[in-house]
């Protein structure tokens, strides 16, 4: 699974993905759409799902490359004086 959004995926940012995600959401909630306009919604809504999934996914692995670097550091000098 990709961690980082698609060249045409990184011009939407993580905010803008969930804020359009938000605004698809009311308007199906809302509903007074028709058929075509509603699979159109869920389908608009699918994506910036996966959008945002994928910026939280990329952040998750940084996250944990970060503590895995931090713990690698700190076990190398913390077990020197032991």
């Amino acid at each position: 699974m990709t961690t980082t959004p698609t060249a045409g995926e990184a011009a939407l940012g993580y905010e803008q993905a969930r804020d359009e995600l938000i605004e698809v959401v009311r308007k199906l909630e809302a509903g007074g759409t028709t058929l075509e306009e509603s699979l159109a919604l869920w389908e608009r809504g699918e994506e910036l799902a996966k959008v945002c999934r994928r910026w939280l996914d990329g952040a998750r692995a940084r996250l944990d490359a970060a503590l895995a670097e931090e713990e690698q550091e700190t076990g190398d000098t913390g077990g020197a004086g032991e």
